[in-house]
C-alpha cells in the first residue's frame, strides 16, 4: 500500500531513473547528487531536478565537474566504492569541501531493490545514488590527509604482498615433481620476500617521520598482544579511533552482536559487515592478546568456562581490545588494567 508520500521510480525513454512525488518531503532547496563512478565514465545525476550527464573519469575534467556541483551547493554528493576507481573524484570533491561520501555498493544495491528498481545501468546506478543521498542521507567523512593515504597504500600493498607469498608457499607444498618449477617459486618467494621487507621500512619510516603517527603508534603497541601491524593497520584504516563510543566503533569494525529475533523466536546473535582487514588484523592481535594480556586471559577463560564456543569467545576479546585501545586513544595514555574498566 503506498501512503500520501509514496515515490513511484520508473525508467524514462533516456534510461536515466526518473521520480514522481505527490507531496515533497525534502525542501526545494536541497539537492542531491550521485555519481557513479567507472573506469572510463563518470554518471552524474542530480535530485530535484533529474539533470543528468557523463564525464570522462580523467584529471583534466575534475576541476570542471568540481566547479559544477560546487555551484549547485549539494547536501550530499553519494557514489560506490568501487576498489579504488572512485578515489579520484571523492579526494577532488573533499578537497574542495563538498559533502562527498563513498558508499559501500551492496548497501547502494539492496536500496535499489527496496525501490523495485532491478535493471541496472550506469545512468540508472547514479539516479539511485542520488536518491539513496536524499532518502539514507549518509555521514560525510572528513578527507584524510596525505601522509594518512600513504600510510594506507603502504599497508594496503603489504597486505597483498603477504597474501602472494602465502599463495607461492601454497604452491610449493603442491607443486609437481619438476625441479625446474620448485626453483621458479621459491625465486618469486624470495623476491616477494625482500619486496616486504621494502615496504616494512617505508612504513617505518613514515611513522618514524611524524611526530604524531610516532606517539600514537607507541601508546597503541603498549597494550599486550598488539604489535607493528596491528597498531599501523589501525592508524591508516581506523581514523575514527578515539572519536566514537565502543558501541559505534564495534559495529563499525563488524565486532558487534547484531540480533536476528522475529517474533517469538530468538536467533543466535552474529557479527557482519566492517572493516575487514582491520578485524582480520585484530584477530590475530587477539591471539596473542589470550596468552599474554593479564585483561583479556582471564576474560576468554571466563568465556570458556560459561561455555562459550572459542569463536564467540574471541569474537568477544576483540571487541573488548578494541574498547580498551578505543579508551587509550581517547584519554592519551598509554596501557593499564584500570583502561580496561
Amino acid at each position: 500500500m503506498r501512503g500520501p508520500r509514496a515515490r513511484i521510480c520508473k525508467v524514462g525513454r533516456s534510461g536515466v531513473l526518473n521520480a514522481s512525488r505527490k507531496e515533497s518531503v525534502n525542501s526545494p532547496k536541497e539537492v542531491f547528487v550521485g555519481i557513479d563512478v567507472s573506469k572510463a565514465r563518470l554518471d552524474i545525476h542530480v535530485l530535484p531536478s533529474n539533470d543528468a550527464w557523463s564525464a570522462e573519469n580523467r584529471d583534466g575534467v575534475m576541476a570542471a565537474l568540481v566547479c559544477r556541483l560546487a555551484a549547485l551547493r549539494p547536501s550530499v554528493i553519494v557514489m560506490e566504492a568501487t576498489g579504488g576507481l572512485e578515489r579520484r573524484v571523492l579526494a577532488a570533491l573533499l578537497v574542495a569541501k563538498l559533502p562527498a561520501v563513498a558508499v559501500n555498493p551492496r548497501q547502494i544495491r539492496d536500496f535499489a531493490k527496496s525501490t523495485g528498481q532491478l535493471a541496472k545501468t550506469d545512468a540508472l546506478d547514479a539516479g539511485i545514488l542520488a536518491l539513496f543521498a536524499e532518502r539514507i542521507r549518509p555521514e560525510v567523512r572528513p578527507a584524510p590527509d596525505e601522509e594518512t593515504r600513504e600510510l594506507e597504500a603502504l599497508l594496503v600493498r603489504r597486505r597483498q604482498i603477504v597474501d602472494m607469498i602465502t599463495a607461492e608457499k601454497n604452491r610449493l607444498v603442491s607443486a609437481p615433481p619438476s625441479q625446474r618449477v620448485v626453483r621458479g617459486i621459491r625465486k618469486t618467494i624470495k623476491c616477494l620476500e625482500s619486496q616486504l621487507d621494502d615496504f616494512d621500512g617505508d612504513i617505518d619510516s613514515a611513522i618514524r617521520n611524524s611526530p604524531s603517527w610516532r606517539k600514537k603508534d607507541e601508546l597503541l603497541r603498549s597494550a599486550p598482544g598488539v604489535g607493528k601491524v596491528t597498531s599501523r593497520t589501525l592508524l591508516a584504516h581506523v581514523p575514527e579511533l578515539g572519536k566514537l563510543n565502543r558501541q559505534q566503533l564495534a559495529a563499525l569494525i563488524g565486532v558487534a552482536p547484531l540480533n536476528c529475533d522475529s517474533g517469538q523466536f530468538r536467533g543466535r546473535r552474529r557479527t557482519w559487515g566492517g572493516r575487514g582487514q582491520v578485524r582480520a588484523v585484530l584477530y590475530m592481535a587477539v591471539l596473542s592478546a589470550i596468552r599474554r594480556n593479564p585483561v583479556i586471559k582471564p576474560f576468554y577463560d571466563r568465556l570458556i568456562r560459561a561455555g562459550k564456543l572459542p569463536k564467540v569467545a574471541m569474537t568477544a576479546c576483540m571487541r573488548k581490545l578494541l574498547t580498551i585501545l578505543n579508551a587509550m586513544m581517547r584519554s592519551n595514555s598509554r596501557w593499564s588494567p584500570a583502561v580496561s574498566t
